[in-house]
């Protein structure tokens, strides 16, 4: 085979390689600005305010700072979202049953009264019994909520990362393709592989 023709098919298949890179770059900015907007806009909708304080006095000083330094303004970013779910609703829910043991407790207390309808105690302890699963669900769920926009947050962050390793690869494999077509001026004709 003729070098010429070799390094041509080389300089051809880089120029496909960064085309290849800068697309893929192109969609992974896309996909990154897409999370970044998303979770942004959803947890602004919700106007959680991040709370100054966690209550938890054995966090450590940096999760301290981060309440202290967050505190009073809407979640609006993906760290928030970790942190108020881990630190804030975790803490708060780690002094609670989990939703299993609540609901346990609640319907034993159903069938208590159900037992015995005119008991005031009874009725008292149901009520209590039911405040304490919804209170458990509703922490429970949104706790989760977060935490899923925290990852997409964090997944949005990565395809942003991402999309900077193939822009960089896309100029790189432009420079050699571009670096290759001079090579090639300057190959013989006769020369061989």
């Amino acid at each position: 085979m003729k070098r010429k023709n070799f390094d041509k098919i080389v300089t051809a298949v880089g120029f496909g390689l960064a085309a290849l890179l800068l697309t893929t770059a192109g969609l992974l900015n896309w996909g990154a600005s897409f999370a970044s907007e998303a979770v942004s806009s959803q947890l602004e909708a919700q106007e959680i305010t991040f709370p100054a304080v966690t209550g938890n006095p054995d966090e450590s000083a940096d999760i301290t700072k981060f309440f202290a330094d967050n505190g009073d303004l809407i979640l609006s970013n993906a760290a928030q979202a970790q942190m108020y779910a881990d630190h804030y609703l975790g803490f708060h829910l780690s002094k609670m049953p989990t939703y299993a043991a609540a609901s346990a407790a609640n319907r034993a207390a159903s069938a208590a009264i159900a037992a015995n309808p005119n008991d005031p105690t009874l009725k008292a302890e149901a009520a209590s019994k039911l405040a304490m699963v919804d209170t458990v669900f509703k922490g429970t769920m949104l706790r989760g909520t977060l935490l899923t926009a925290y990852a997409f947050g964090t997944l949005g962050s990565i395809a942003a990362i991402a999309a900077l390793v193939s822009l960089a690869g896309a100029l790189v494999m432009l420079f050699l393709s571009i670096l290759g077509l001079l090579h090639i001026r300057r190959t013989p004709e006769d020369a061989t592989i």
